[in-house]
Parts: structure tokens; sequence; C-alpha cells
């Protein structure tokens, strides 16, 4: 079992940043894919970024340029430094960690970012 918190969100203006933080405790963090996904009201979850441990990052074509993803394994902890925010990057951002070789997956309780003027 996995427990996740995120903590970062909030209000801010476009071209404005933010950097979300995901704490996890309770297992093995290093054998997790560590990711972010994004849902925007009456929209689907979507992938925004993920990284594997010790591996290459990937982003949505969206935020790529603007998004970076980063791990701490000492630390527990995944980031998410969001540059040049756009309205349309509005929505609860979830922290998620998965092991799909083991069936692992969980996710946080998610964290508002809200772009606005």
């Amino acid at each position: 079992q996995v427990q996740l918190v995120e903590s970062g969100g909030g209000l801010v203006q476009p071209g404005g940043s933010l950097r979300l933080s995901c704490a996890a405790s309770g297992s093995i963090f290093s054998i997790y894919v560590m990711g972010w996904y994004r849902q925007a009201p009456g929209k689907q979850r979507e992938l925004v970024a993920a990284i594997p441990s010790g591996g290459n990052p990937n982003y949505a074509d969206s935020v790529k340029g603007r998004f970076t993803i980063s791990r701490d394994n000492a630390k527990n902890t995944v980031y998410l430094q969001m540059n040049s925010l756009k309205p349309e990057d509005t929505a609860v951002y979830y922290c998620n960690a998965n092991r799909k070789a083991w069936g692992l997956n969980y996710w946080g309780q998610g964290t508002q970012v809200t772009v606005s003027s």
C-alpha cells in the first residue's frame, strides 16, 4: 500500500509558475513509475507526465517544453514544475504511483490548479 499526498496547487495568473509536490509513504518508492494526471471539469482524466526510476520522463504534447517532472527517491517525492501556465491547464492534478507488472496502482487525493487573471 502506498499513500500519496499532493501539495502546491493554487491560483496563478496566465504565464505564471507553480510547483507541485507529491510525497509517498508506505512502500518502496523507487519501484514505481510516478506520474501526474489532471482532470478538468467535464473531461476525462489525462496523463500529464510520468517518470520511471532511473529512466526518461514522458510528457503530454500539450505540456512539452513548459512542464518538468522530477523525482527524488531519497525523499520519496515526485515534483511537477509548471511554467508558462495557460488557462487550459486549469484542473485537479493527481499524483499516481504505478507498478503495472505487479498490478499496483495508487492515487493521491488531488490538488486544484487554477490559471486565471
